[in-house]
């Protein structure tokens, strides 16, 4: 298994990607509108060419607080759940997260969704109550 960060140089990667890992399929050029932005930052898990496992996330920096890693999207294809892919894939975002001088990170996850949390809370993390809204633009 080799987990690799994405450029805008490694779109073929995305040509043979597992049931699961993202919620809809790739399209080719919102891919390469993201990957052109220095504050996206994309790791996938590679099983033999496949790609297994995805976590994507954005720096955010503020002129009055620390820059902050949000993680976006976690998943892992249902062929390989249970194997650590998710940790490791966030392990090695926060530490590239790290690298660019993000000093917090943040996520978030339904209630119902216990295999993340479990991930999460393991992680050695305290959950926050939110609220969440959302607007149509």
């Amino acid at each position: 298994m080799e987990l690799k960060r994405i450029t805008v140089d490694d779109t073929e990667v995305f040509d043979y990607i597992a049931d699961d890992v993202f919620d809809e399929p790739i399209h080719p050029s919102r891919l390469r509108d993201y990957l052109a932005d220095a504050s996206h930052l994309m790791m996938l898990a590679i099983d033999d060419g496949l790609v297994v496992g995805q976590c994507a996330a954005v720096v955010h920096r503020h002129p009055d607080k620390v820059a902050e890693l949000y993680i976006d999207e976690v998943g892992t294809a249902t062929s390989h759940l249970r194997q650590g892919i998710a940790r490791r894939l966030m392990d090695a975002i926060f530490e590239w997260g790290r690298e660019l001088g993000c000093e917090e990170s943040w996520l978030g996850t339904e209630l119902d969704n216990v295999a993340a949390n479990g991930l999460y809370q393991a992680m050695d993390s305290d959950p926050e109550p939110i609220v969440l809204y959302c607007f149509g633009l």
